[in-house]
């Protein structure tokens, strides 16, 4: 154990908080600013052994982004998915359950190895060598349910010194507030990414948010459907429903997103999604390549989920998927004051219409010869040549050997099931709704 300072330098203290200014306004993400002030406040004489945060996040997949620092191991940042289930007993016997659930702002406790820990995470840290440990709520402002919740944990044989705990208090406000600007930053990068797609997010917070502004690319394009979704809404209900599409959507669309794809706008029970590549043709190889690997991925995992429907009773999904290359408009369109940021173009109304076809072939995916080109003219079958509607060109259609769908591999299976929320997440969301409970909506807990 470090033996306790009697005095924090307070001009050292101002530093890390003029730093903390500097990092915000300079745009550094919860990361970096996070492991920046652990390791200067250190620097400024404060024995820290432990250092825990965690924020509230605004995000479709995800309620909490937890930190853990420790001295001499750097920087652990885990994020927490949303999921139901049952508060866990480590939870509800937890420091931070004890702020929340009596309005706290602040718990202090020292870890005597003589006495029985009040809290089980104690034995964790006593382990560590912790002796004092302080825990805090801070919200970002007024009734919001955004905020931060951490502990601050020292291996000092004397503890926290009083000098300590006030410089703690003083910079646990400046740390607040560079972290808002970093959540909202994040939040909006966030929104951008989710709603629109890795390089449109960029680029619509980069500025690119007049209609009309955007590039000619080119790229291979994937168009995808789900089959019977109209007969689907009729005979089942909106849960049911929803719970299909998801499943389609999950099964099909995430192979393409995840091998370099971008999914541009999800339409209805369909998505369109690009690879964009340079006008030369190895560029293309590779987006075309890369597209028709996602749909073996994809018509894999739809099979095993099929498997799964039929264990549970449920029948199958069915789907279409249509393969091209070419160029297209990628770009702001719509209302001066309501723009959507997608692809447009001929190659556009292409690959939709062949994707339709495969209503006419007995092929879930086909391609035109220009994309097969790109990807080898081998094990693919040519099905003849189609007139297209509105397009004045006949188009060679083919359809790949699937076959290698056969064997689904650990990468391309299905994602497991959560059964329950973290801890860190339980935290978060109890601190939420314990803003939405001041706000006078109790009926907006979970």
């Amino acid at each position: 154990m470090s033996t306790a300072q009697a005095e924090i330098s307070p001009i050292l203290v101002d530093k890390v908080a003029d730093w903390l200014t500097q990092s915000a306004l300079a745009g550094n993400d919860l990361e970096t600013l996070v492991k920046g002030f652990c390791e200067r406040l250190a620097a400024a004489g404060l024995p820290l052994k432990r250092v825990h945060l965690s924020f509230s996040m605004l995000h479709p997949l995800y309620d909490a982004l937890s930190f853990t620092w420790l001295r001499g191991r750097g920087l652990q940042v885990e994020g927490f998915r949303k999921q139901g289930g049952v508060p866990s007993d480590r939870f509800l016997t937890s420091p931070y359950y004890h702020l929340l659930s009596h309005k706290l702002e602040h718990l202090r406790r020292r870890l005597d190895p003589s006495v029985q820990p009040e809290f089980p995470v104690f034995d964790e840290l006593r382990l560590m060598g912790v002796t004092d440990y302080l825990a805090f709520v801070q919200t970002f402002g007024g009734n919001t349910s955004q905020g931060m919740m951490g502990s601050w944990s020292t291996d000092s044989a004397a503890g926290f010194s009083d000098s300590m705990i006030s410089a703690l208090l003083r910079i646990q406000s400046h740390l607040a507030i560079a972290t808002k600007m970093a959540v909202l930053t994040k939040l909006a990068d966030n929104m951008m990414t989710t709603y629109l797609g890795g390089d449109a997010g960029r680029r619509v917070l980069d500025g690119q948010i007049k209609r009309g502004e955007g590039d000619t690319i080119r790229a291979a394009l994937v168009m995808a459907d789900m089959r019977g979704s109209s007969r689907l809404a009729e005979t089942s209900g909106r849960e049911i429903y929803i719970d299909t599409l998801n499943q389609f959507f999950d099964a099909v669309a995430a192979p393409f997103n995840r091998t370099g794809g971008q999914i541009m706008s999800f339409i209805g029970d369909g998505f369109i999604a690009v690879y964009p590549c340079e006008r030369h043709r190895s560029q293309s190889e590779v987006a075309c390549q890369a597209a028709l690997a996602a749909a073996h991925k994809a018509t894999a995992r739809m099979m095993d989920l099929n498997l799964r429907r039929k264990e549970q009773g449920l029948g199958d999904i069915h789907f279409g998927i249509g393969l091209h290359v070419g160029n297209v408009m990628f770009g702001n369109v719509g209302l001066a004051d309501r723009l959507t940021f997608s692809v447009f173009g001929a190659a556009v109304n292409e690959v939709q219409r062949l994707q339709i076809l495969t209503k006419k072939y007995p092929h879930s995916v086909l391609a035109s010869e220009h994309f097969a080109n790109y990807c080898g003219t081998d094990n693919w079958l040519t099905l003849g040549k189609e007139q297209l509607p509105g397009i004045k060109q006949k188009l060679t259609v083919l359809a790949p050997d699937l076959s290698g769908a056969l064997a689904l591999d650990d990468d391309g299976a299905l994602e497991p099931t959560y059964d329950r929320r973290s801890d860190a997440e339980q935290v978060m969301l109890l601190h939420r709704d314990a803003a939405r409970m001041s706000a006078g909506d109790p009926s907006k807990i979970q």
